[in-house]
């Protein structure tokens, strides 16, 4: 692979990785009672909704510096070196 292609790859992978992001805040903001009830209907776990958002929010800000260390860093460092 050629280094304008791995940089284009890097760049791909952020804007889909912060795609899937944005989807799933959007989908917890706009269906919380839904997804609240049915994830915990398939595992027969009686979580607090409050823990329930917790670990949401924790996992999407995880998934967040994720993409950023390994996606969005490396292609900007790419920019800058040539």
């Amino acid at each position: 692979m050629t280094f304008e292609t791995i940089r284009s790859v890097l760049a791909w992978c952020t804007v889909i990785n912060f795609g899937i992001l944005i989807f799933w805040w959007l989908f917890l903001a706009l269906a919380h009672d839904w997804t609240y009830r049915f994830q915990t209907n398939i595992s027969r776990l009686n979580i607090p909704k409050e823990k329930f958002d917790a670990i949401h929010y924790s996992a999407m800000a995880f998934f967040k510096i994720s993409i950023i260390v390994f996606n969005l860093v490396p292609y900007l460092a790419m920019r800058i070196v040539g």
